[in-house]
């Protein structure tokens, strides 16, 4: 910037409905693909949980992570926190019923790495062998007639 320039910019920038959505979609999919955030929540799917608990449960996790993640969580409104006035006080976290609807979504993921981990880690190992190629037995997508698009199951 060079020394005259002096201006400063203060029309905020307008970003139509379609951007504005996918940046939205984009912040929800970071939240909910974070790697803490779907342990905490898979943790959270099996009931109400104490912080030490989570901390217990949530393997490498530390407590400025865990205390960063049920506070987004807590933003997002998918997990609730209740402070009961005890000494010392007692707090305890619990899914919302929208952090509910996400443990079937995240099941279902995880279902799906179950069923594909060692096709997966198989595919790795060949793969870091240095020939770039899928591992054996593993498909390349088939071509369309248009390129840089893969083939859909309906092509």
């Amino acid at each position: 910037m060079s020394v005259r320039h002096t201006g400063v910019t203060t029309d905020p920038a307008i970003l139509r409905d379609d951007e504005q959505m996918a940046c939205d979609v984009r912040e929800v999919l970071d939240r909910i693909g974070d790697k803490w955030t779907v342990l905490v929540i898979n943790e959270l799917a099996h009931g109400v949980r104490r912080f030490r608990q989570l901390q217990r449960c949530v393997q490498g996790i530390s407590q400025r992570m865990l205390t960063l993640t049920l506070r987004r969580l807590e933003r997002d409104g998918l997990v609730v926190r209740t402070v009961y006035p005890t000494v010392p006080a007692r707090v305890e976290y619990a899914l919302t019923p929208t952090g509910h609807s996400l443990t079937f979504v995240l099941k279902a993921v995880a279902d799906w790495a179950a069923e594909h981990r060692h096709t997966v880690i198989e595919s790795r190992a060949h793969w870091d062998s240095g020939t770039g190629e899928p591992g054996p037995g593993l498909e390349r997508p088939r071509r369309t007639g248009q390129p840089g698009r893969a083939a859909s199951a309906v092509d």
